[in-house]
């Protein structure tokens, strides 16, 4: 007699509905700002942060220094030595403020350490992150100025 497994369904609740942003993280913001902004031409703007919603094919692009991402995750300007550096962030935008809550906590019930649980950030922004296995910063995001 030959086994037979039905597959299981995983009861997923989270609904991504798009690609709210991608950054790359940099330790040295001058020379980033150098490459993509000077060299590659893209029409980022900003102080340490430069970023832009007019590049095409994504809903925001950004060069986010390493300070600030330690700072946004850890409340800290150096990012953990026990934590693998991160090389890029990546939003993904859900339907609400509570959405991104219950995101959070899928996450976190299926053995997700979060870097911070969902919270509003002060330019109305509501993110969770998590470091994922690639050292990416995972953010589940509804941000209220990406909706068109």
């Amino acid at each position: 007699m030959v086994a037979r497994f039905e597959p299981v369904a995983l009861v997923r609740l989270m609904n991504i509905e798009f690609i709210a942003s991608i950054a790359v993280i940099t330790p040295d913001p001058s020379a980033s700002r150098r490459l993509y902004v000077d060299v590659l031409g893209l029409p980022l703007e900003g102080g340490e942060y430069i970023h832009s919603e007019d590049v095409e094919g994504c809903r925001s692009f950004g060069v986010w220094p390493l300070e600030q991402a330690a700072q946004a995750c850890f409340g800290e300007t150096e990012w953990p030595a026990d934590r693998p550096v991160p090389q890029t962030s990546i939003e993904y935008e859900v339907a609400g403020p509570e959405a991104v809550a219950a995101a959070a906590e899928e996450l976190r019930s299926r053995g997700y350490e979060l870097l911070h649980a969902a919270r509003q950030e002060p330019w109305g922004q509501t993110v969770a992150r998590m470091l994922s296995c690639e050292g990416s910063i995972v953010g589940i995001s509804y941000t209220a100025a990406l909706r068109d």
